[in-house]
């Protein structure tokens, strides 16, 4: 078996090899196929004669494949035919075999009308794909015309442009490609037909949540799952920092790697990154994905470039940076896209720009008195910051207090604004409400707790204390009355105020170690959540959670307004009581300093205990006078002994 080919030049208008070829093939028996064009860059089949086809193009470049093959193997059938059983093998029974048998007697079988069924388990090996890229070079160009030099593939495109078929087949091609798109034009397949329509309001389903993956961590020595982030364009990966938070805890060959996982592909990470100490926050850049800045267990500030790699590109000098573990690193809406400010335990707060991580850009310590001392500073744990809100930032702190700062004050006593205390322990999460940016979650020891800016003395709604330490939290990005908390316990709790206030609607149990990190998609349908082993648990929650009810902003916003003026009218009360309890014990002051200087304590002892003595007399010659009468009965001993008692006493 074999195949010839045959090249004809532009000019040929014949669709048939040459004469000769054709003898040629003929008398070996071969069969000839029918040929085939190139047009522009591309190979066309051309359809066989006889079919209605029209002739090539006067010019056009034709180019012959010739097939052959043996005239024998064309066409050769199957044949079947009908033939009698064969026996193979024949085992005949062996009567002596019988003896190495016990009957069984009496015999139990069970009979059932369904047929048997056997269960098998068998644990497979995890399996790994790696995904990988393939380079397609160009091709279609003529033997003589190397694709590769830019002169020759000129030259051959301005031959083949100046053909008029070539300009007859565009123009026809063209009207049809024209035909096409006007037909797209007319016809907007997305469009949405139900606009003005108010959302309708989701089916009466029970809530649920259920896991779409698990990521964990691939080394032996399991780590805390720290901080998620998650992918800005579509969120197909998730950032997770993984970090021992346990104090002198870690081991001496535990890894320090971090990991960006493609949801896709749970069994392997999609990139390591590998900083110089563990990571114990992690984000993404929203204005380029590809940049990633983390903060580190020494205090160290490092950015990322995933298309340079695992390594850094930049690290803080250590002189600069913390000297406490990073809690909490945020980018900053700025031009450049480069500016990110981080908190650290330390009391610290600075910003960076990645362009230039040798020093901080700016410094704010976190002392509430306003002194700027470093050794009086609360010590930050959650860092918050909204777009929408350029100038103003949040920090919680160990101490349980939430500090609200203003960066563009002239002073730094000026940059801290008020401070919000209502929590027992330090406050683990802070997040403001995307569509109330006025209303933020805090969540910290046994409750969650939602605060208004207007009302700084006690929160204006809060959820029960439970059994478990409360360890994260987040609002929902559709929702506005939505929320997220983790538990120690290894429960995601997800909370409908509107719909219950005392329980959450959801308490899912994801892990049996703690939860510590939570993480919300902007599409609002899917959860990560981060436990103590370093398990990153996928979860999608049903619809009623991330689907926008009727009428759900405004019964929000009234709630909020209403709990608000509550606490208000509350503070004010509790202000009046202060203040008429401040004017009484000043009276009583007042009224003792009038009555003039008080007397001597030893002479006021020495008065109470000359009464006592007299006292005692004058019972004493009760008695004596009481026994010169006569005998007592014995309830007038018992009662005498009584008093006597009573005056020892």
């Amino acid at each position: 078996m074999g195949s010839v080919g045959a090249v004809r030049s532009p000019s040929a208008t014949s669709r048939d090899p040459p004469p000769r070829a054709r003898r040629r093939l003929e008398r070996r028996g071969g069969h000839v196929t029918g040929p085939g064009r190139l047009l522009g860059n591309e190979w066309t089949r051309l359809p066989a004669a006889g079919r209605g086809a029209a002739p090539p193009p006067q010019g056009a470049m034709e180019i012959v494949y010739v097939y052959v093959k043996k005239r024998s193997e064309f066409g050769r059938p199957c044949n079947f035919s009908d033939r009698p059983a064969e026996t193979n093998v024949d085992i005949l029974p062996d009567p002596s075999l019988a003896a190495n048998f016990i009957e069984r007697d009496p015999v139990d079988t069970s009979v059932q009308c369904t047929s048997n069924m056997s269960e098998h388990e068998v644990n497979t090996e995890r399996f790994e794909m790696e995904a990988r890229g393939v380079n397609h070079v160009e091709g279609g160009w003529p033997k003589d015309v190397n694709a590769l030099e830019m002169e020759q593939t000129i030259r051959f495109r301005k031959k083949v442009e100046k053909d008029e078929n070539y300009i007859n087949t565009i123009i026809h091609l063209g009207s049809l490609m024209e035909h096409c798109i006007k037909q797209n034009n007319a016809i907007n397949i997305y469009e949405e037909y139900f606009e003005e329509e108010q959302l309708s309001e989701v089916e009466d389903e029970p809530p649920s949540a259920k896991t779409i993956n698990v990521f964990r961590d691939p080394n032996s020595i399991k780590r805390t799952a720290t901080h998620l982030s998650w992918h800005p364009d579509a969120g197909k990966k998730l950032a997770v920092a993984y970090s021992c938070l346990e104090f002198q805890q870690s081991a001496t060959n535990m890894s320090l790697d971090s990991y960006i996982w493609d949801l896709e592909s749970p069994n392997k990470p999609d990139l390591v990154l590998k900083p110089s100490s563990p990571l114990v926050c992690l984000e993404y850049n929203p204005k380029d994905s590809h940049i990633l800045v983390g903060g580190c267990y020494n205090g160290q500030i490092a950015y990322w470039d995933t298309r340079k790699g695992g390594q850094p590109v930049e690290l803080s000098t250590v002189e600069f940076s913390h000297r406490d573990p990073v809690y909490g690193a945020i980018w900053l809406q700025s031009k450049t896209g480069t500016d990110c400010f981080s908190a650290s335990t330390d009391g610290q707060v600075l910003w960076w720009d990645i362009r230039k991580l040798t020093e901080p850009t700016e410094t704010l310590v976190m002392d509430i008195s306003r002194k700027g001392l470093l050794e009086n500073a609360l010590g930050a744990v959650s860092l918050e910051f909204e777009p929408t809100m350029p100038t103003k930032f949040m920090v919680g702190t160990e101490q349980g207090v939430v500090i609200t700062c203003n960066r563009k004050a002239k002073t730094p006593p000026e940059k801290i604004v008020g401070t919000y205390s209502g929590h027992h322990g330090p406050v683990y999460a802070l997040a403001r409400n995307p569509f109330y940016p006025k209303n933020f979650l805090t969540v910290g020891d046994w409750t969650a707790r939602i605060w208004s800016e207007d009302s700084r003395e006690s929160s204006i709604m809060w959820t029960k204390y439970h059994m478990s330490y409360l360890t994260s939290g987040c609002w929902s990005t559709i929702r506005p009355a939505v929320f997220f908390t983790t538990k120690m316990d290894g429960t995601l709790d997800i909370w409908d105020f509107l719909f219950k206030q005392n329980d959450p609607s959801l308490s899912l149990k994801v892990c049996d170690e703690p939860l510590f990190s939570l993480r919300l998609q902007d599409n609002g349908r899917f959860i990560g959540c981060g436990s103590q082993l370093g398990t990153v648990t996928l979860l999608e929650i049903s619809s009623g959670f991330c689907t926008l009810q009727k009428n759900e902003k405004t019964l929000a916003t009234a709630m909020f307004e209403r709990e608000t003026k509550r606490e208000k009218i509350l503070e004010a009360r509790h202000r009046e009581m202060r203040l008429k309890e401040r004017t009484r014990l000043e009276g009583k002051e007042e009224a003792a300093k009038e009555d003039g200087p008080s007397e001597n304590h030893e002479e006021l002892l020495a008065q109470v205990q000359k009464e006592f003595f007299e006292i005692i007399d004058a019972e004493r010659r009760r008695r004596e006078q009481g026994s010169a009468k006569g005998p007592t009965t014995q309830e007038e001993d018992e009662e005498e002994e009584g008093k006597e008692d009573l005056y020892k006493d």
